[in-house]
């Protein structure tokens, strides 16, 4: 507001003290670093972008992408201006009719048609819980709703063309004319209508077709018989229940009963209130008929052609335009109408939309049935046998296809890398730009090509339910990839087409230009003037306006519309006129190049096929020289995901979303990455276990599979995810690896010579296995020991002074030990919480043992003999030298013989020496605990620099003013620390604990009978060695015998 109280005539202030020119070299300077700063922003962004992610960049998920499609900013009121205003208002309601009906298109291929072909999907038969089905169809409701008024605006737009064409071409000799329609033909508009047309029996296919929306229809309206008996159980209202009804009737007449283009072409088009006259105006019915036939010519001629671009497509709609002129008109052309037929023989079957085929005879018997019944049988029959035998002369020739179109896209994409990397000279930039031109063109219709290929020999299968071959199947795969690598090539170079696109539009545009700006000079020149010849003029002058500004789609449209005028009265020559007609094609194809390449690229249909996905990937697996085309068919099946977000039958289109990648990579485990996994993993243990010579592995005889192939591809982008093949197969031998070492730890080696193998051979980066304390020695474990001390001490032997611990039989061929190590591995493992509850199991344990020790020395024929013994040693031990006599052990064994022997030979004496033996491993263990203890502990400070002067870390953490999280860490440190030097200083000394408990114990005066255990000593090594002995003397008496 403040600015528009300023005079007009203010001016800043002429005075210059400098003060400006400071202040625009503060600014430069500002401008200048900023320039640099977001420089190196873009430069950091590039990297980031780097291609090197993955080979196809994903369109949806790129972050910056380039769209080369001009949009029109101006109005057609505004482009549609000549000194003719009845001219203006002709081509302007006809423009304005084209784009409607494009926008029309546009919203059925993107919304309905995907809403329709994804209904029912994303939910198994076994998901499906009873009353599914009618929730889905009550969601989609309001969609059926939505295309309902679609379908009724196609109607009325398909009315409106009708008449508009009809008053322009009146038989009515009383009517004035508007302009001169003599040599006029509007190609355009009968164009668009087809289009129209064909969307409206894409529809009727789509729907009869799929079969779960009619079956899910016929459940929701029992559904609503149910409801209408008893509404309130429901809570709905009885006076909107009747509406409703309604609502379904009507949308079930006029959607799902198949009559969609049928109700469409039996409109009313003659006015009841005496306006347009439509069904008998001859001049229409003739400009009609030879418009078609003319379109029809053109198409015929290029179908099934090298250089086909869209013909199938606009065949579709001559069809119905035909079926449109015959039910106004009611009259066919028998001789078209057999060409139309005739088609058929050449191209048995079109892709309308995704899987849904459609097949032309059926539909022109079906809709003109006066005219089929003129046709004989035979020919009809001639037709559907034609059909059957594309399909199998398809089969046949597919491998041959493909290895053809290999060669070609090959050789098109080297061309196409060449002619883009040679710097443009300015000597010959036109011919620079023709041959640019023309690679493009031939990329788009190869891909064309390949595009319809796929489609109908897949959909073909499908809509005759015939099965396909391996073979087949893996040939169509690769056309797959052909056709991603033609999108990809497109998408990799986009920077250096969308330049090239820019300068071939305007090169284009001006060869348009100089063929009208003759043909203007032409008529200029000749000085007959009338109304006709004003037109044309109006017409080229019209065409030449709109063609000096931007190729939009609007321009081209009003130039095509303005020639339709412009071209009558011979204003060009024929051979003129088809050089402009050609240059016109390449504009309207270059000017919207990528988004063609990208529609005829789109993979959405496989979404239907995906049962070959499996056998692809088996190829694939088989061949994993050509691995490097994974990327290509996961670009392929990421197509249909912007077409499912469409979907209305489910709470959201991401649970739909969700199955399909479920189902995907499940697919891609079974198929692919676990058996590579496998293989893998066999291939490494062969190769180790190459020794044991189990089955023959030479190449030369078995053949060999390099694998190595799978672990250079870049990572596979699909979803919102990358599936690195190496990173997956890494991580299975490293969990397979450790999981089976952690069950076997004397396989360690084994695994480690694995482990370096994958990484020479396949170049995996294996993890270590880093178990604990980094051995794998690890032996019995302290937990176990404890738990089965009873077992443990009667099975081990115990070497006092190397502190080891040998089991003392085993049915395998090596004995266990267990020493120091073994036992501060495990403690280091639990712990040194475990040493105190180890150390209180085995005094639990000591207890019941002394019990049954006191017991044995309390036994009247034991105590007995040893004082007997005691009064004997005293009494001969001066004469002895204090010595124990060898015979008087000896008496003593065979005494306690004679009380009673076990069933295996032993006396109570061996089975008092079994005691003895596992008090003393008992003790034995205790004291093995506190040696590895301190050896775990003292592994575990060796880090501490220095025992004596260890820093306070909380001090220090506190100090600097770290975070309370920080301090809380440092505290737990300096306990860790405290801890560790405590018990590496000291220890404790289990042994003398124990020692302490039980001493008091054994020295009361009811434990008595106990101190005359030394004279039981010497017996008990005699009767150790003398079972040995006795063994040894016989087994060398036999011997010698």
């Amino acid at each position: 507001m403040a600015l528009e109280t300023l005079s007009p005539d203010w001016e800043f202030d002429r005075l210059d003290d400098g003060s400006q020119k400071i202040h625009a070299e503060v600014q430069l300077k500002n401008y200048g670093k900023f320039l640099e700063e977001y420089t190196s922003q873009l430069k950091r962004i590039e990297d980031a972008l780097d291609d090197s992610v993955g080979d196809v960049w994903d369109f949806s998920l790129d972050p910056i992408a380039l769209k080369l499609l001009p949009y029109e900013q101006s109005s057609l009121l505004e482009l549609i201006k000549t000194e003719n205003k009845v001219l203006n208002k002709v081509i302007t309601v006809y423009a304005a009719l084209c784009c409607e009906i494009k926008k029309l298109k546009y919203e059925a291929e993107t919304k309905f048609y995907n809403g329709l072909l994804f209904y029912g999907e994303g939910a198994t038969d076994s998901s499906m819980v009873e009353g599914d089905c009618q929730i889905q169809m009550g969601r989609f409701v309001s969609f059926l709703q939505e295309l309902s008024c679609f379908v009724t605006r196609c109607y009325e737009v398909v009315v409106n063309v009708v008449h508009q064409l009809a008053v322009l071409y009146t038989s009515n000799k009383n009517a004035p004319k508007i302009i001169e329609t003599s040599g006029v033909h509007f190609q355009a508009m009968y164009e668009h209508l087809g289009e129209l047309l064909t969307i409206l029996i894409t529809l009727d296919e789509i729907i009869d077709n799929h079969a779960t929306l009619k079956d899910h229809w016929t459940m929701y309206k029992r559904l609503l018989k149910s409801v209408h008996h008893n509404p309130s159980k429901f809570g709905i209202p009885e006076d909107k229940l009747k509406p409703f009804e309604k609502l379904l009737l009507k949308l079930e007449c006029q959607l799902l009963d198949g009559m969609i283009f049928q109700a469409c072409i039996e409109q009313q088009f003659d006015s009841l209130n005496g306006g347009v006259s439509v069904s008998k105006n001859s001049t229409f019915a003739e400009e009609f008929a030879h418009t078609l036939r003319a379109a029809f010519s053109n198409v015929e001629v290029k179908l099934g052609e090298p250089s086909e671009i869209d013909q199938r497509d606009k065949y579709v709609g001559i069809c119905g335009l035909f079926v449109l002129h015959f039910q106004i008109f009611r009259t066919v052309d028998k001789k078209l109408y057999k060409s139309l037929l005739d088609v058929c023989k050449k191209v048995p079957a079109i892709t309308l939309t995704a899987n849904i085929i459609w097949f032309a005879d059926n539909f022109l018997i079906q809709k003109i049935p006066a005219a089929a019944k003129l046709l004989d049988k035979k020919s009809i029959h001639t037709v559907k046998t034609q059909r059957e035998n594309f399909l199998q002369q398809r089969a046949q020739s597919l491998t041959k296809d493909m290895q053809s179109y290999y060669v070609l896209v090959s050789s098109w994409m080297t061309k196409m890398e060449s002619i883009l990397s040679k710097e443009q000279r300015a000597a010959r930039f036109s011919e620079d730009l023709s041959n640019r031109c023309n690679v493009f063109i031939q990329g788009f219709l190869y891909a064309y090509s390949l595009s319809t290929i796929i489609k109908t020999t897949m959909n073909l299968y499908m809509s005759m339910q015939k099965p396909m071959t391996k073979t087949s199947v893996k040939a169509l795969c690769r056309l797959v990839e052909l056709l991603k690598a033609i999108e990809h090539m497109f998408y990799r170079r986009s920077m250096v087409v969308a330049d090239s696109v820019t300068h071939i539009t305007q090169h284009l545009q001006y060869q348009a230009l100089h063929s009208i700006s003759v043909a203007k000079k032409r008529v200029i020149s000749d000085k007959k003037y009338s109304e006709q010849r004003l037109d044309v003029l109006s017409a080229l002058v019209l065409a030449e306006n709109t063609l000096n500004g931007p190729s939009t789609r609007q321009r081209r449209l009003i130039v095509s519309l303005a020639l339709s005028v412009g071209t009558q009265m011979k204003t060009f020559k024929d051979e003129e006129l088809v050089p402009l007609q050609l240059v016109l094609k390449k504009l309207d194809l270059i000017s919207e190049l990528t988004e063609r390449v990208r529609a005829q690229c789109n993979c959405c249909f496989l979404y239907w096929h995906r049962a070959v996905f499996p056998i692809y990937l088996d190829d694939v697996y088989e061949n994993a020289v050509d691995s490097a085309r994974l990327h290509y068919m996961f670009s392929a099946l990421r197509d249909c995901v912007p077409a499912m977000m469409h979907a209305r039958h489910l709470e959201s289109y991401e649970v739909l979303l969700e199955c399909y990648d479920k189902e995907i990579m499940e697919v891609l485990n079974e198929h692919l990455l676990d058996k590579l996994c496998k293989e893998i993993e066999k291939d490494l243990r062969l190769s180790v276990h190459t020794h044991l010579k189990l089955d023959d592995r030479n190449p030369f005889r078995v053949g060999m599979k390099d694998l190595a192939h799978f672990f250079f591809l870049n990572p596979i982008r699909f979803f919102n995810r990358f599936i690195d093949i190496k990173a997956y197969v890494t991580h299975y031998l490293d969990k397979t690896f450790y999981n089976l070492t952690t069950v076997a730890l004397h396989d360690w080696a084994t695994y480690s010579e694995m482990r370096n193998l994958a990484t020479q051979r396949y170049g995996l980066s294996m993890t270590e296995a880093h178990l604990p304390s980094q051995t794998l020695e690890q032996g019995l474990d302290v937990l176990e020991i404890m738990r089965n001390i009873h077992v443990f001490v009667s099975r081990y032997l115990y070497n006092l002074n190397n502190q080891i611990f040998i089991e003392r039989t085993s049915n395998n061929k090596h004995l266990n030990t267990i020493n120091i190590r073994h036992i501060a591995n495990s403690i280091r493992t639990h712990g040194t919480g475990i040493m105190n509850t180890t150390v209180n199991f085995t005094y639990q344990f000591l207890r019941k043992k002394f019990y049954i020790f006191s017991q044995f020395m309390y036994d009247e024929h034991i105590k007995s003999r040893l004082i007997k013994d005691i009064r004997f040693f005293r009494e001969v031990k001066d004469q002895n030298d204090h010595k124990y006599p060898f015979e008087r052990a000896d008496k003593f064994n065979r005494g306690i013989r004679k009380l009673g022997i076990t069933p295996d030979g032993q006396s109570y004496l061996d089975q008092f020496r079994q005691l003895i033996s596992q008090i003393g491993n008992a003790m034995g263990y205790v004291r093995m605990i506190r040696s590895g203890g301190l050896h775990c502990c003292s592994s575990a400070i060796r880090f501490v620099p220095d025992l004596e002067d260890i820093v306070n870390f909380e001090e220090l953490v506190k100090e600097e003013g770290l975070s309370e999280e920080t301090q809380k860490a440092a505290r737990q440190l300096d306990s860790v620390l405290s801890d560790l030097t405590r018990n590496f200083a000291e220890g404790t000394e289990y042994f003398k604990m124990l020692v302490d408990v039980f001493a008091p114990e054994f020295r009361s005066p009811k434990n008595m009978h106990l101190r005359n255990f030394y004279i039981i000593v010497p017996p008990l090594p005699f009767i150790f060695s003398d079972p040995q002995f006795c063994g040894a003397f016989n087994q060398l008496q036999g011997e010698v015998e």
